[in-house]
């Protein structure tokens, strides 16, 4: 079994998996920059950043952004100089350019694997996300272990930085379906259609999406736009998915769907 497995970065999601991790038998430990007794009752063994880079062999990133990958590889975390460092897992929705540079400013002995998730928290939770794998085939087959404690379905998409690609091509669709969504339910209050009885209607006809048919499941389904919220992330998501637009790509369709989720205000 793998050892020396760490998780930075312990918020929504990055909780759930290192419980799914733990729960599966390994001996995962996690750090996140909130104080240790926020984790409370979870179940998680949450340590310093000494104690969590003295033994790490692989790391799994569950930040939020760049700037937070930035400190956990390379700032105020440094984790790339743990000593006993072998992999790196990319598991937070960052621009694909970024990731692949990361091959060029990690020693090579390091293996680097990209492995965005998709299925929002209560997939987390119930350790049946969903993994778009990039890297070395055989790092992915000695990695599978840890994919299959906290996860139900895996896409290996190819070489390192695949993986990501995917991902943000995949939440440029996702995040459409959570702006249009939101659009319609907004035009049916308008119409005075009830909201239930619509939802049950676009689940089994042509407009259905994975935003709508789980709009009662989903967390964040009703939130407003704030820069610390799922649907704050999506805007991020977004811009990376423009960060790895094609040079001639027409980017208006997918800036429009980012300036709708920005938009958006909570909902009843």
């Amino acid at each position: 079994m793998l050892t020396g497995i760490g998780v930075a970065g312990c918020g929504r999601m990055g909780a759930p998996m290192l419980a799914a991790l733990r729960a599966a038998g390994f001996d995962a430990i996690g750090y996140d920059v909130r104080a240790s007794g926020e984790f409370d009752g979870l179940g998680l063994e949450m340590v310093t950043k000494e104690v969590f880079s003295q033994n790490l062999r692989t790391l799994i990133t569950v930040v939020r952004d760049i700037p937070q990958t930035e400190d956990v590889l390379f700032g105020a975390q440094n984790f790339s100089q743990a000593p006993h460092l072998e992999t790196v897992i990319v598991s937070s929705t960052l621009s694909p350019r970024y990731v692949r540079d990361l091959r060029e400013r990690l020693p090579e002995k390091i293996t680097l694997i990209d492995a965005p998730m998709s299925g929002a928290a209560i997939a987390a939770k119930k350790a049946r996300l969903s993994f778009m794998l990039g890297g070395d085939e055989d790092a992915l087959d000695k990695h599978q272990p840890l994919f299959d404690a906290m996860g139900a379905h895996f896409h290996r998409m190819g070489p390192f930085g695949a993986g990501m690609q995917a991902k943000v091509l995949n939440n440029l669709l996702a995040a459409s379906h959570t702006a249009m969504t939101r659009l319609v339910l907004d035009w049916a209050d308008d119409a005075g259609l009830d909201e239930d009885k619509l939802l049950s209607l676009i689940h089994t006809s042509s407009g259905q999406n994975w935003f709508a048919s789980g709009f009662e499941d989903i967390e964040f389904a009703r939130d407003g736009c704030a820069e610390d919220n799922s649907i704050g992330i999506l805007v991020k998501d977004v811009a990376s998915a423009l960060d790895a637009a094609p040079a001639s790509a027409d980017t208006t369709l997918p800036e429009t769907v980012q300036g709708a989720i920005r938009a958006l205000k909570p909902r009843k």
